[in-house]
């Protein structure tokens, strides 16, 4: 069993309402028991070509297929595919709200890593203010910049973090089981970025924080995802930043 059959063993079903791949983010709603719901997850691609297969064969019927149907493309080696997917998996794990806290990536990253060195995978915009709040910050990218390294550090970066974060792409990419299993037993280990799912079953595979999104205005959201915006912009248009910690965790 993967992490990824492990997050789909505790989906219920439901019926699709809308499915959209927008330049940066893709969008899956379905249809809740207490109205909709929308999942996100970042746009993956593959270089683009003139010819040859599709990126999404199933393009313009995604939404006549089931909300199941949908996650289990999450597994897919085509990435724009598994962004559905995934986005389908955030979209329909079980709501715990009384286990959301307020806070972004950034303060639990700034408040557990305090004089520690933190492994950040992902570049993110909050990197440079970052680096004065912690002991010493690395930073791993697939197409690093400048300060960065390459994400093939990760096997001599990752056992002497103190902390590491992972952005919740690696669930897309289907990197994050092997970058877990790097994970020193005692880190403290963080899944962040609106693609991560906010469902315990990650606690049951060594992480122990989850900072993710939750959308609470699904049509801007929509509206917004589809002509290409950013995060900070899809933020804006109704999207909560919010904190799960494993329970038994020491704060």
């Amino acid at each position: 069993m993967t992490l990824l059959d492990d997050l789909q063993a505790v989906l219920t079903d439901r019926a699709v309402l809308d499915v959209r791949i927008g330049l940066h983010w893709t969008a899956v709603v379905v249809d809740g028991d207490s109205g909709r719901r929308c999942g996100l997850a970042s746009t993956l691609v593959k270089t683009h070509e003139h010819t040859g297969k599709p990126d999404v064969p199933q393009a313009g019927a995604l939404h006549t297929l089931s909300g199941l149907e949908l996650a289990r493309l999450a597994a897919s080696d085509q990435p724009t595919l598994a962004s559905v997917g995934v986005a389908a998996i955030n979209a329909l794990v079980p709501t715990l709200p009384e286990a959301w806290v307020d806070v972004n990536a950034e303060e639990v990253i700034a408040t557990h890593g305090a004089g520690k060195t933190v492994a950040l995978i992902g570049s993110f915009p909050f990197i440079p203010r970052l680096r004065a709040r912690v002991g010493n910050l690395i930073v791993l990218e697939r197409n690093p910049q400048s300060g960065e390294l390459p994400a093939g550090a990760a096997p001599d970066v990752l056992p002497g973090a103190d902390v590491v974060a992972i952005t919740g792409t690696t669930l897309i990419n289907h990197t994050l089981e092997g970058l877990l299993k790097l994970c020193a037993p005692g880190a403290t280990v963080l899944v962040l970025g609106p693609s991560t799912p906010l469902s315990p079953v990650l606690f049951e595979h060594s992480v122990d924080l989850l900072s993710g999104a939750v959308v609470t205005a699904v049509e801007p959201v929509l509206q917004a995802v589809c002509q290409g915006a950013h995060f900070p912009q899809v933020h804006r248009a109704g999207v909560r930043l919010v904190n799960m910690t494993r329970p038994g965790y020491p704060e």
